[in-house]
């Protein structure tokens, strides 16, 4: 694996970071740090993307990076959030997950 699919790899965990962390900031005893945790990840997570666009072309980055996020903030709400778990939600997860595994390979 190059370098760039090692930045965007990054870049879609630092993307499941700002939402987590303004979930967090709805508890007031997490507010300050809760926002300033999804600032923080939301840099990161841009800055990856960038250094990742060098190499890779902008529409497979976008559409990795996103599904990423998409995928790990879902999985996150229902380990840790007591979001939905049903069979149908699953199912979205996974045809996102095989969309980017599906642009990797076609890389």
């Amino acid at each position: 694996m190059s370098l760039a699919w090692i930045y965007l790899l990054l870049a879609g965990l630092f993307e499941i970071g700002w939402p987590l962390g303004f979930k967090l900031s709805q508890q007031a005893e997490y507010r300050v740090s809760g926002i300033a945790f999804a600032i923080v990840s939301m840099g990161l997570s841009g800055w990856l993307l960038w250094m990742a666009q060098r190499e890779i072309p902008i529409g497979t980055a976008y559409a990795v990076w996103t599904g990423i996020g998409g995928a790990g903030t879902f999985l996150i709400g229902v380990m840790f959030f007591g979001d939905a778990a049903t069979l149908w939600r699953f199912l979205g997860v996974a045809m996102i997950v095989g969309g980017v595994v599906t642009l990797k390979l076609a890389h």
